[in-house]
């Protein structure tokens, strides 16, 4: 694709090239035409007819000479220093002293001039210092050309590679997106039928008052979830609401054998943390704790501020006393707690820590640290 680009650029380099030669061109004769006229012709009072038509056919003339000088001065382009210092200057002398011959005869042509060629080396003299000029404004142009050229194609580089970083930004967005989206939306199937299983259950022995306040409660929980995009954060406050959807689900299973203790600084209520954070920490310790124990047990949510970093403690009273190992994340705790890990990797990349032990009065901590973020 830069190439292309750089192809493009250079072509309309080239013809910008073409027009700017024709200009100077005619500008460098033009000038050299008027100064002519000016200096010589109107100064010693020689305004005749012959006079200039001889300075118009003099320009005319050093016009097609310095344009095949200049198709020589493009042939050796490429050659060294010298080489092109050599023949150039050997070209300059050549057409200097043909143009020169030609602009003296036109004059013994055009008018009575009979002691014309006594003053050769004087119009030879100034034909080398015309023509000198002339490959100084040839050079000049070719390295302006050049820079142009160079800087052109860098910009056009740098717009190419611009667009490529916008494009490749915009693909990992999306690619972010999605794959929020397939973790956070792979934590409601084991939700659902666990509670899909639960209202089964209320049914079978006929509780349809609690079935359909269950169906109520995973309405509003489901509705929750489906409001908000998985890469969306919304205050720990409203997690905190939304996890006591999900929490008033369970407890129409659990009744009694469920017990919370929640404790959310009120600084830190304000914090934002991804939506449905929470959720699948606390189903974990449902699974693994709440429902292996017959008395059942309580569940623990301590959140505050400390060093600018936001510090989410949720823990459970386990469902035997086993003490003193640390858990491994991927292997004992499920895929919810893997999938928070990912989600809160994508989000904060490696500013986060996220770690479960078995706690040693029994049970299972889960210690979340994040930014403190606050909303605008």
């Amino acid at each position: 694709m830069i190439n292309a680009i750089n192809q493009s650029v250079k072509l309309a380099i080239k013809q910008d090239a073409t027009h700017r030669f024709w200009f100077w061109q005619a500008s460098f004769w033009l000038f050299l035409s008027t100064v002519s006229f000016l200096t010589l012709t109107l100064w010693y009072s020689q305004v005749t007819l012959a006079n200039v038509v001889h300075t118009i056919l003099q320009a005319i003339l050093g016009l097609f000479f310095s344009v095949i000088l200049y198709r020589i001065f493009d042939q050796i382009w490429d050659k060294s220093v010298i080489y092109r210092l050599s023949v150039g200057m050997f070209m300059v002398f050549i057409f200097a002293f043909i143009w020169t011959i030609f602009r003296m005869q036109a004059l013994a042509w055009l008018t009575p001039a009979d002691q014309v060629w006594g003053e050769f080396g004087g119009w030879f003299f100034a034909s080398i210092f015309i023509f000198l000029c002339w490959t100084g404004l040839f050079h000049g142009i070719r390295y302006y050309e050049l820079l142009q050229s160079e800087h052109e194609i860098m910009l056009g580089a740098e717009a190419a590679t611009r667009k490529e970083h916008i494009k490749r930004i915009e693909a990992q967005s999306v690619a972010r997106d999605a794959k929020l989206k397939m973790l956070r939306y792979q934590l409601n199937p084991h939700f659902l039928c666990n509670t899909l299983n639960a209202i089964n259950s209320l049914i079978e022995i006929e509780e349809s008052t609690k079935a359909q306040a269950m169906t109520v409660q995973l309405s509003q929980f489901l509705r929750h979830s489906l409001d908000n995009d998985p890469d969306t954060k919304i205050t720990l406050k409203d997690e905190i609401a939304a996890l006591n959807l999900y929490l008033e689900i369970e407890k129409t299973r659990f009744a009694d054998r469920l017990q919370l203790d929640f404790y959310v600084d009120e600084h830190a209520q304000k914090a934002l943390v991804p939506s449905l954070l929470l959720q699948p920490i606390i189903e974990n310790s449902m699974k693994h704790a709440i429902s292996k124990n017959e008395k059942g047990g309580t569940i623990e949510l301590r959140a505050g501020i400390n060093q600018g970093r936001l510090i989410i403690e949720i823990s459970d009273t386990g469902a035997s006393n086993v003490q003193g190992k640390p858990l491994d994340l991927k292997k004992e705790t499920g895929v919810g707690l893997a999938n928070t890990e990912q989600r809160l990797s994508v989000l904060y990349d490696n500013d986060y820590q996220i770690n479960t032990m078995r706690r040693a009065e029994g049970g299972r901590s889960t210690c979340i640290n994040m930014p403190f973020e606050l909303s605008d």
